[in-house]
C-alpha cells in the first residue's frame, strides 16, 4: 500500500478538511511508528509462540544469554535490562521457572539478594530462538536496501536518545 493511500495518510485528509488551522503532518510519521509498532510485535511474537514463550519471557531468557558465563544476573537488573518493574519481572521468573528454563537463587555476594540463572534447557532454547528471531527481523526489514537499514538505524537511534534514561540500553 503507498503511503499517499495508507489509513494514516486518510486520517490526516480528513484532518486536513475538518481543521485545516492545526499542522496534522507529524501524525504522519508518529502515525505510522504506531500502527507499525503493533504489526511488528504481532509479527515478532510468531516465533516466541512456536517456542511457547512469551515476548518478555524471551527478553528475560535474551538478557541472561547476554550476560555470558554462567548466564546470569539479578532481578534488578533484569528489570532494566528488559525495562519492567521488578513485580513484572517476578511474573516472568516464576513462570521461567516452572518450565525448568531459568534458576533464582541466593547471591553470593548478598544473602538478601538474589540471582537468576539459565539452566541447560534453557540456555538450549535461546541458543535456539535467538537466530530464528534473527531471521525473522531481516525478514521484516527486507523491503529496505542495507543503505536504508542503516539510514533507518541511525536516525531511530538519534531519536531514542532523546528518550532513554540509560546510554548504551540494549533490547
Amino acid at each position: 500500500m503507498s503511503s499517499s493511500v495508507d489509513r494514516v495518510a486518510r486520517i490526516q485528509r480528513e484532518w486536513a478538511k475538518e481543521r485545516p488551522d492545526v499542522d496534522v503532518r507529524p501524525q504522519g510519521v508518529i502515525g505510522r511508528l504506531h500502527r507499525l509498532a503493533a504489526v511488528l510485535t504481532a509479527e515478532l511474537v510468531v516465533v516466541y509462540d512456536k517456542h511457547d514463550l512469551t515476548e518478555g519471557e524471551f527478553d528475560v531468557l535474551a538478557a541472561l544469554r547476554r550476560a555470558g558465563e554462567p548466564f546470569e544476573r539479578a532481578p534488578g537488573e533484569l528489570a532494566a535490562f528488559t525495562m519492567v518493574t521488578t513485580g513484572a519481572m517476578t511474573k516472568r521468573v516464576d513462570r521461567l521457572i516452572r518450565a525448568g528454563l531459568v534458576t533464582r537463587r541466593i547471591s553470593d555476594d548478598d544473602a538478601r539478594g538474589r540471582v537468576v540463572a539459565l539452566t541447560a534447557k534453557g540456555l538450549a532454547l535461546i541458543d535456539l530462538v535467538f537466530p530464528e528471531h534473527m531471521d525473522n527481523e531481516r525478514r521484516l526489514l527486507g523491503v529496505f536496501t542495507e543503505r536504508e537499514r542503516g539510514q533507518l538505524e541511525s536516525l531511530l537511534t538519534k531519536w531514542l536518545a532523546q528518550f532513554e534514561d540509560q546510554p548504551g540500553q540494549e533490547g
